[in-house]
């Protein structure tokens, strides 16, 4: 349509506020939106020029027939078009809100679609999970599509090489009331290795990616536990690599003639803690003599102060969370007849730790209530503060009444502090069990 010149009597000031009205409305809703908005109060000119083009000029403004009028003028192709010719154009910052709020819109339709016809009874929980987190923030549906795909296809690859997965608890009921979550007996891929082959990159699932971020939240619902970072992937069977992230023990007394059995012999003779890796134990697995007693911590200062004490018994650091390859030497050490006892942290952090050591069939060493309060009692007999913890620690099966205690006092005892106590009983235990002294 070819346009006319705009009417100077709709141009007057009076009537800025009526068109300044009907495009704060376009800008809000979008320009293809009608309805009405509230007509201000017009002086004489202005009532009588708004009449001449709608008949009236009182009420409430309808936005379709004001663009009937000025369409039927030529002033516009639109009610929009006609607005910018009487002097206010769009906000390009109200388009860029509508965009945004389209895309956003587009995104969480594109997610909840994608995995609808999932099985996983936690897809709707994961896809919220997503949604209140703000990963979809920047993406729009195609790249959400992708996203999503990536997800599945990983979690295809982990059902075809464990396919039958462990039902896992909820983390709301983590706490007992379910069985716990089967360990993964060994990784099912590398991640570098995984990334490469069902992505065409190594880096594809580098933390810091959106890949990254979906796939590992995905995990956590897969699990049930409320873990992070390479924990994570790694309870999900997925590791860095077979070399990284090794087990630290000080004299396992090997029984085997395997080259790893052999160099946990001789470093052991020569006073060295040594590495091993879990691609070591997955070609040379571990054995020891029925019966012997190995000590499990949680930080590795107490293997370096076993290997400078000499101590004659064999202990391995978990190293916070244990990785693969500490759980991997765990199964072997028990499978041979070991007696595997835990000591960490007294905070919520490592008495969950125990509790999953526990569970993989350690015994609790010192970490009961009556250990905590003695060891509370040490630090105010030298003065030596302690920190609150926030969390609760949740159940301790191996005696229930350190997590009451625990609960009582929230005061953080690291394992560092009772280090001497700690390796000096178990050394004498293991002499008189084992007769290694």
């Amino acid at each position: 349509m070819t346009s006319s010149a705009v009417p100077e009597s709709l141009l007057i000031p009076g009537l800025q506020p009526v068109w300044a009205s009907a495009r704060k409305h376009l800008d809000k809703h979008g320009p293809q939106r009608r309805g009405r908005v509230t007509l201000p109060r017009l002086d004489p000119a202005s009532e009588l020029a708004l009449k001449s083009i709608l008949g009236r000029a009182t009420g409430r403004l309808d936005l379709e027939q004001l663009e009937s009028a000025l369409i039927d003028l030529r002033i516009g192709d639109d009610l929009s078009d006609a607005l910018t010719r009487l002097g206010h154009p769009p906000s390009a910052e109200a388009a860029q809100r509508r965009a945004v709020r389209a895309r956003s819109t587009a995104a969480r339709e594109a997610l909840r679609g994608s995995m609808a016809s999932w099985p996983e009874p936690w897809a709707a929980d994961w896809a919220e999970d997503l949604v209140r987190s703000g990963l979809l923030g920047g993406l729009d549906g195609n790249n959400v599509k992708a996203l999503v795909h990536g997800v599945r296809r990983l979690l295809d690859f982990l059902d075809r090489a464990d396919p039958q997965p462990a039902v896992r608890a909820r983390p709301s009921d983590r706490l007992g009331r379910h069985e716990p979550p089967r360990p993964v007996e060994s990784p099912v891929a590398s991640r570098t290795e995984l990334a490469a082959s069902l992505f065409g990159s190594s880096h594809a699932l580098d933390t810091g990616t959106k890949l990254a971020s979906f796939v590992s939240r995905a995990l956590r619902h897969r699990l049930g536990e409320d873990l992070e970072g390479r924990e994570l992937w790694e309870s999900a069977g997925i590791q860095r690599d077979r070399v990284s992230a090794p087990a630290l023990v000080w004299a396992v007394p090997a029984s085997g003639d395997s080259p790893l059995d052999r160099l946990l012999r001789i470093a052991a003779e020569g006073g060295l803690p040594v590495h091993v890796s879990l691609l070591a134990m997955q070609r040379h697995p571990v054995t020891v003599p029925p019966g012997t007693p190995v000590l499990v911590v949680e930080n590795p200062r107490l293997v370096e102060a076993a290997a400078e004490r000499r101590l004659r018994c064999g202990v391995v650091a978990t190293n916070g969370n244990p990785a693969t390859a500490v759980t991997a030497l765990l199964r072997q050490l028990l499978d041979s007849g070991a007696s595997a006892w835990y000591h960490g942290d007294f905070d919520a952090a490592g008495i969950a730790i125990c509790r999953r050591m526990h569970q993989l069939g350690c015994k609790a060493w010192m970490m009961d209530a009556s250990d905590y309060e003695n060891a509370i009692s040490l630090a105010r007999g030298n003065r030596v503060h302690l920190e609150h913890d926030t969390r609760g620690c949740g159940p301790t099966p191996w005696d229930p009444r350190l997590e009451a205690a625990f609960e009582d006092r929230r005061l953080k005892v690291h394992e560092e502090f009772v280090l001497d106590g700690v390796l000096d009983e178990f050394s004498g235990m293991a002499s008189t069990v084992h007769g290694s002294a």
